[in-house]
This record gives C-alpha cells, sequence and structure tokens, in this order.
C-alpha cells in the first residue's frame, strides 16, 4: 500500500470508530459498485448513512472537505443506489461527509459533516 493508501486507511478507521460511538451500527467499508466506492456505511437509527472519508496530512493546500467534487458525489449517488437495491431499503438515507487531518504527533482532527449533500443538488460547476 502505498503512504497515501495508508494514510486514507487510517483516517477511515478513525471516523468509523468515532461513528460507533455515537451509536452508528456499521454494514460496510469500502463498498465498490462500478466507479464508485463508498467509504463507510452504517445505519443511524432508521436512516441508511453513507460516508466520504477525506483524510489529509495537512490543511494548508485546503480544507479535506473542500475536495469532494461533483463526480464524485454522482458516483456516490449511484453507488448508493446500487446498495439500497441490494438490501432492498427503501427509507431515509443520508450523505455525510467526515474530515481527518492526521498530524506528524499523531494527534488528528476529526469533522463530521451530517446531511452534506444531496444528490442532484450541488453547488459545484
Amino acid at each position: 500500500m502505498t503512504p497515501k493508501q495508508l494514510l486514507g486507511r487510517r483516517g477511515e478507521a478513525l471516523a468509523q470508530q468515532y461513528l460507533q460511538g455515537l451509536g452508528y451500527e456499521p454494514l460496510e467499508q469500502n463498498w465498490r459498485h462500478r466507479r464508485a466506492e463508498i467509504d463507510l456505511i452504517f445505519m443511524d437509527g432508521p436512516a441508511l448513512v453513507f460516508v466520504e472519508v477525506k483524510t489529509r496530512s495537512t490543511d494548508a493546500f485546503g480544507h479535506p472537505l473542500e475536495f469532494v467534487r461533483k463526480r464524485q458525489t454522482e458516483l456516490l449517488s449511484s453507488a448508493a443506489a446500487a446498495y439500497m437495491e441490494k438490501i432492498k431499503h427503501e427509507w431515509e438515507l443520508r450523505f455525510d461527509l467526515v474530515s481527518v487531518i492526521l498530524e506528524p504527533d499523531g494527534c488528528y482532527k476529526l469533522e463530521h459533516v451530517k446531511d452534506a449533500f444531496y444528490p442532484g443538488l450541488h453547488d459545484w460547476e
């Protein structure tokens, strides 16, 4: 695994630990559908939650959440629809983002944004 992949996996592990601490029930990790990958999938009460995790070693070049683009949300939405069909889920769903900044000393900053985007509705061009 490359250093970038290791950084991403560490961020996903921290995000999963954080969300489980909030009572979310984990269902999947790194679930793939065609060209899309959903980092984490949880149940939060009746809501099926699809989580994109953005991990960086610094925010010097921008906040990790700034790196979520329109095409990525489209791929996530498509994968989410396939997952919902697979498990026959017809109820509430949500797309959350988790930003993790891992500092060299091992400390980290984590930010969780619920309902970060809605499929088809965005501000990106």
